[in-house]
């Protein structure tokens, strides 16, 4: 949605960052203020009246809106659809901002008319005057059903009268008063690292670069402490709502009395609302959320957090397609306050800019106690053969660590039972009708699904092609799961993937089960790479390191080295060593081998050559067109008209790649193309992307047409 000029209400001023209630079209919308002018560039004639003010105050202040700004130009995406994202969903809808429990309360012409007895002939009111007279703060609704069952009536009375009134009461505590936990000695590296960022004055971004297990939560939670000192607050992002109830959890622990609260997807609207005014209105000295957070209004900033900025969970995939990451550098630059991008394995956009000199990078290079880094073994699956995923050698390092009393960790990027089913009398497989996808088995349902589209059906009897017996080809998380448990029965298990975390408390009490050890077997798929603590595994397996190796995504290597050091990391946090299986049909890949011999950081070196050479992000900047269409034709059309608009735009120092189809050109039924912008700077990308969005959208298949702009994407699936 863009914007749209009104007039005020009637004897309103309203200001920059307030809501409106406006008419629009055949029916009422809520807005946000953008800016005011004595005069509009409509006549007066179109020119509309909004209904009402929402807000007593603006609820996003004039840095927020400057921010919102920069976003819409920066990503191309309407403004009204960019503030959206930045406010709770009941404040979208129109709900009053205030979110305290509603109390009423005496007024002086109350008190006056319950001493004299003026409702003597109301019993009912009588009654709650008498009970509003012996509550000095106030009664809220349950109070006053205790006094009269049918109190309501009595109540808009009473206030109608001016003899009660009502208000909003905050009733948000504080976390229950404890002793803060003791901070640990910091390593040298941890307090190198601290003395840097408190030594920041105004914006300075630090890329925290620290081995898994070094200790980067330290160094924030160091951080946070001298900004809760200074009375200043702190933004903390996360990239999965998984990570949060460890982090929040060990926060409280440390600061009990900072008030810190939580930003995600997991929350109820009201809770996100109250946790959002908190912040706003300073009374939360941490907020700790995941993506859209970055958007959180705070009144005392001090210090903004990225942890794991590597994530690709930062991105939003579909509607206004931001980086949290990116938003967050640049927020912090005009707040100017330090931000910290901590990460194991820091993307190669981050380390360019550290090698380039626009962050300082901070290393943390060894494990905190007595820690070390783990041994690393190649099951070679040429060698050895892999029953239901599990080859030998990895059955036999499972069975002894379990007796050894560690916990063991098991890696499967695929979840479901079997990644497809396939008759091998014809060799056909059972594929997605709306997606160019294999349906995937989940045998414990009994029905086979889409993991693109989220179509599902029941398992199918026979082959639909020659009557053929369908077979479970391939390993999922399922399937692994059913053989670990006959391998070791006696042994807890955890499986931690989308389809066994569902419900508001799957992961935390997935997590809890872990941490407190009663799960000896933690069996996952991509939320194991997440940055979770796990002291108690001293194994970890990888059972297919394949996964990637071949990808035609520029950025496969580095989404695979990244996944390859974060689950190996998991193992011998404590005190106890740590191995690491790897099982592939390719140990001598060298990838694998510069990964496991020389470490990420060899292997980003590399990885950021072959990108200058091919001229690559980060040493150019991407933007995608994308278009869909029920049939290939009318997206592929579009998107050439598209490109002979593009090639009337300035195209001096880029390139326009396509149009094309996507590499899955088929999903939700709908066949998807697309095209590639690349420039040679960032500037001369959005000059460009400015005109050309222009010339699309006055396109006359525009309007007919599913299309997106996504700027630095990191999918191109």
């Amino acid at each position: 949605m863009g914007t749209f000029d009104y007039l005020a209400p009637a004897g309103t001023s309203p200001q920059p960052g307030q809501r409106l209630r406006v008419p629009f079209r055949n029916g009422k919308r809520v807005g946000v203020v953008l800016a005011t002018a004595g005069q509009s560039t409509l006549p007066a004639s179109r020119l509309r009246r909004a209904l009402e003010v929402l807000d007593p105050e603006p609820l996003l202040d004039a840095p927020l809106l400057a921010l919102l700004d920069w976003a819409s130009g920066y990503y191309q995406h309407p403004p009204g659809e960019v503030c959206a994202t930045a406010m709770p969903r009941l404040l979208r809808h129109g709900r009053d901002a205030d979110t305290g429990r509603l109390v009423w309360q005496l007024t002086p012409a109350g008190r006056s008319a319950q001493e004299t007895g003026a409702a003597a002939r109301a019993p009912v009111q009588s009654r709650l005057l008498a009970a509003l007279a012996a509550a000095a703060d106030g009664l809220d609704a349950d109070a006053l059903a205790t006094v009269a069952a049918r109190w309501q009536p009595a109540a808009r009375e009473l206030e109608r009268r001016g003899w009660a009134r009502r208000r909003r009461h905050d009733a948000w505590e504080r976390d229950a008063a404890a002793a803060a936990e003791p901070a640990p000695m910091p390593t040298p590296a941890q307090a190198e690292a601290v003395a840097s960022i408190t030594a920041a004055d105004g914006f300075r971004p630090f890329l925290l670069q620290g081995v898994t297990g070094s200790g980067k939560t330290e160094v924030y939670l160091r951080c946070i402490a001298g900004q809760l000192a200074a009375g200043r607050q702190s933004l903390v992002l996360v990239p999965e709502i998984g990570l949060t109830p460890q982090l929040v959890a060990r926060f409280r622990r440390r600061f009990p009395d900072a008030g810190s609260v939580v930003l995600h997807s997991g929350l109820t609207d009201l809770q996100r609302l109250q946790a959002w005014q908190r912040a706003r209105a300073g009374q939360a000295g941490i907020i700790i959320g995941t993506r859209s957070a970055v958007f959180t209004p705070l009144a005392r900033p001090g210090l903004i957090v990225v942890d794991e900025e590597h994530d690709g969970s930062f991105k939003q995939q579909d509607g206004f397609r931001y980086s949290a990451r990116d938003i967050a550098v640049w927020r912090a630059r005009q707040l100017g306050v330090p931000v910290v991008l901590g990460s194991a394995t820091p993307s190669l956009e981050s380390l360019a800019n550290a090698v380039a000199g626009r962050y300082q990078r901070l290393r943390l290079p060894e494990r905190t106690g007595t820690a070390g880094h783990p041994s690393v073994h190649f099951v070679d699956l040429r060698r050895h053969v892999a029953t239901d995923g599990l080859a030998q050698p990895l059955v036999a390092a499972i069975g002894r660590h379990l007796d050894a009393g560690g916990q063991v960790l098991l890696y499967l990027n695929r979840r479901g039972y079997a990644p497809t089913l396939m008759c091998p009398g014809c060799g056909q497989c059972v594929e997605c009708g709306r997606c160019d996808a294999r349906m995937v088995l989940h045998r414990r349902e009994r029905r086979i699904s889409c993991h693109h589209c989220g179509a599902s059906r029941p398992v199918p009897e026979r082959c639909a092609a020659c009557g053929g017996e369908l077979f479970a080809v391939g390993q999922g998380t399922e399937r692994l799961e059913a053989a670990l448990g006959e391998l070791f029965s006696g042994q807890p298990l955890v499986r931690l993937d989308r389809d066994s975390t569902r419900g508001r408390d799957g992961i935390a009490q997935r997590l809890d089960e872990v941490a407190s050890g009663r799960a000896r077997i933690l069996l996952g798929t991509q939320m194991l790479t997440k940055g979770h603590d796990f002291p108690g595994v001293t194994l970890v397996g990888i059972i297919d390191a394949d996964q990637g190796l071949f990808g035609t995504d520029f950025r496969a290597a580095e989404k695979l080295a990244q996944t390859f050091v974060q689950v190996s990391g998991r193992a011998g946090r404590a005190d106890r060593p740590g191995e690491v299986y790897i099982q592939t049909l390719f140990p001598d890949h060298p990838l694998l081998q510069v990964l496991v011999r020389e470490g990420y950081e060899r292997f980003a070196e590399d990885a950021l050559a072959e990108r200058r050479a091919a001229g690559w992000p980060p040493f150019s900047f991407l933007a995608m067109l994308r278009a869909e269409a029920v049939t290939r034709e009318p997206a592929l059309a579009f998107l050439g008209r598209a490109r002979a608009a593009g090639e009337d735009c300035d195209t001096r120092d880029l390139r326009l790649l396509g149009p094309a189809p996507a590499p899955m050109e088929r999903r939700a039924g709908r066949y998807r193309a697309q095209i590639l912008v690349e420039a040679a700077s960032r500037s001369r990308l959005q000059q460009f992307l400015a005109a050309w969005r222009e010339r699309v959208a006055a396109l006359p298949e525009a309007g007919r047409t599913r299309w997106s702009l996504d700027v630095d994407p990191v999918d191109l699936f």
